[in-house]
C-alpha cells in the first residue's frame, strides 16, 4: 500500500497514538505513507488536519487510515465527525471511555503525556538515567559503576549504546555500557572494573557475518571489519561471557525493545512493575 497514507493526531507529541499504529499495522505487509501531526491542540488545527486528511483520501482514492489520541472532546469531534473522510481509530472512545463506566470514575482528560514533566519525579529520574548513561557510554569512565542499574558489555557495535539509551529513556534505568575488546581476551578476564559488578552484567552478542557489515559501513576495508576478525571478537566475547557466568543474548536478529525487554526480565524484574 505505498500508495495510502495513515495519520498519527495528538494533542500531545503522538508517541502513544504512533507506537499504538505501528504495531497494529506490523500485522500487515503493507508499508503505508506515515504522516505525524503532533500538538494538535485548538479547533482551527483540528479543521486544517481534517482538511489535510480530505485532500489525501481524494488524491489517493481511498480513505486514510487516522490513529487519534485526542483528550479534549470539542477537538476529538472534529476528527471524528461525518465531515473527516479518513478511517478514524479513535483511543480514547475504544479504551478510556470503557474505563471510565468499568472503574466508575471519570478520567482526567489531560493533555499529552509530559504535561506536568517538570512536577513528575518518574521524568526526572529518567532525565538522570539518560545523563548516567550517556557518561558512561563505550567505556568513557568507570566511576559512579555501583550506582547502574544494568552494565551491557560485549564487541564493539553489537548494540550496546542504542540500547543502554533505550532504558535510559523509556525505563528510567541507569545503564552503563563496556566495550570487550582483543587486550581483553589477551588477558582472558573481564576489565578490573567490571569484576566488582559482574552481578549487574548482561552481555550482547551477534552474528559475525552481521557485525562485520555494520563494521565495514564504519571502517571499511580494515583489519577492524575484516570477517576473520569479527568471528575472533564475536568467538573470544562469548566465551568470556560464559566462563564468567554473564547473561547474554544476540542482537542480530532482536529489536532494541526486545532486547531491552529481556535485560529488565534478567536483571531488573521490579521494573516491569510500575
Amino acid at each position: 500500500m505505498p500508495n495510502r497514507s495513515v495519520f498519527y493526531v495528538s494533542d500531545g507529541t503522538g508517541i502513544t497514538a504512533e507506537t499504538f499504529g505501528n504495531s497494529i499495522l506490523a500485522q500487515f505487509t503493507a508499508k503505508p505513507r506515515h504522516v505525524r501531526r503532533p500538538f494538535i491542540d485548538s479547533v482551527e488545527k483540528a479543521n486544517a488536519v481534517v482538511d489535510e486528511i480530505n485532500t489525501t483520501a481524494e488524491h489517493e482514492g481511498k480513505r486514510p487510515i487516522v490513529f487519534l489520541t485526542l483528550a479534549s472532546v470539542e477537538i476529538r469531534a472534529i476528527l471524528t465527525g461525518e465531515t473527516c473522510k479518513g478511517m478514524v481509530m479513535d483511543m480514547f472512545q475504544s479504551f478510556i471511555e470503557p474505563l471510565e463506566i468499568e472503574f466508575n470514575l471519570k478520567s482526567n482528560h489531560r493533555v499529552g503525556r509530559f504535561s506536568d514533566a517538570a512536577k513528575s519525579q518518574e521524568y526526572n529520574d529518567r532525565i538522570e538515567a539518560i545523563n548516567f548513561s550517556l557518561a558512561h557510554d563505550d567505556g568513557q569512565s568507570s566511576r559512579n559503576l555501583q550506582s547502574a542499574d544494568v552494565i551491557l558489555v560485549g564487541v564493539s557495535r553489537s548494540g550496546k549504546t542504542p540500547t543502554s539509551l533505550y532504558l535510559a529513556m523509556q525505563h528510567g534505568i541507569k545503564a552503563a555500557n563496556y566495550p570487550l575488546i582483543p587486550e581483553d581476551f589477551e588477558r582472558g578476564h573481564l576489565p578490573s572494573s567490571l569484576s566488582p559488578h559482574k552481578r549487574k552484567c548482561f552481555g550482547l552478542t551477534i552474528d559475525p557475518d552481521r557485525l562485520q557489515h555494520i563494521r565495514n559501513e564504519r571502517r571499511p576495508g580494515s583489519k577492524y571489519a575484516s570477517i576473520e576478525n569479527c568471528r575472533y571478537e564475536v568467538n573470544e566475547a562469548e566465551v568470556m561471557m560464559k566462563r564468567s557466568g554473564i547473561s547474554w543474548l544476540s542482537s542480530t536478529h532482536k529489536s532494541i525493545e526486545e532486547i531491552a525487554t529481556t535485560i529488565l526480565r534478567d536483571i531488573r524484574p521490579d521494573r516491569l512493575i510500575y
